[in-house]
């Protein structure tokens, strides 16, 4: 588990901002953050993050906190999540959020469009494998509608399956009635994001602080 004794040193600084592109200033800013998440503590636990009054009225609240544990999205191959994380893992998964920035290369802007759209796909495959089933994209779909409290359980229930068909026409094409789509795999959520521009439009209010606004001075 990544952690710090205290404050980084401006090595450790250093190798975690080539590693996730955060400048050194926003590195200790966001160090700062993390300790009062923390209470001064050296890990982070979910009911930390519960306390952010900017995710409370966020729909996905769950899928984003869960985020923050998922090995997948601060280990290579990694596998089911932790109960508590350091602060590398905690600026690890703050990167997903990072815009790009403006000098950099297609290939480069491609890599972090095609890291970010992971990132998503882990948060909706909660069972870690490989598939976006009906039932994880019916509760993402229950979750979204049901903050208006104008919906029944029933119709949003509709919604996400008509929507889940939708999806599988797009992915895989027209199919005979006796077949089953088994879920939205990683390559189908690729085909189905073309064209969206994610990069620039995924960022989160983080305890009072914007991601957007924080990647200004770097994004440059």
């Amino acid at each position: 588990m990544g952690s710090f004794q205290s404050l980084p040193d401006d090595h450790q600084y250093r190798t975690l901002s080539q590693k996730t592109g955060f400048s050194l200033e926003q590195i200790a800013i966001l160090h700062n953050r993390f300790k009062q998440l923390s209470q001064n503590e050296e890990t982070l636990w979910r009911d930390d993050l519960k306390t952010i009054q900017d995710l409370e009225s966020n729909p996905i609240r769950y899928q984003i906190i869960e985020a923050f544990f998922d090995r997948r999205n601060f280990q290579k191959d990694g596998v089911g999540s932790v109960e508590e994380i350091g602060f590398e893992e905690f600026l690890t998964v703050m990167s997903y959020f990072r815009a790009p920035a403006h000098r950099i290369t297609e290939e480069q802007r491609e890599e972090m469009r095609r890291a970010k759209l992971r990132f998503l796909f882990n948060m909706h495959d909660t069972d870690n494998d490989g598939t976006i089933t009906l039932e994880e994209y019916r509760h993402v779909v229950e979750e979204l509608l049901s903050r208006s409290g104008a919906l029944g359980r029933e119709t949003t229930k509709g919604i996400a399956d008509a929507a889940m068909l939708e999806v599988a026409s797009i992915s895989v094409g027209p199919m005979a009635p006796d077949e089953f789509y088994e879920g939205i795999t990683f390559e189908h959520f690729l085909k189905i994001l073309k064209g969206t521009e994610i990069e620039t439009r995924m960022h989160i209010r983080f305890l009072n602080m914007d991601t957007t606004v924080l990647c200004k001075q770097r994004c440059v």
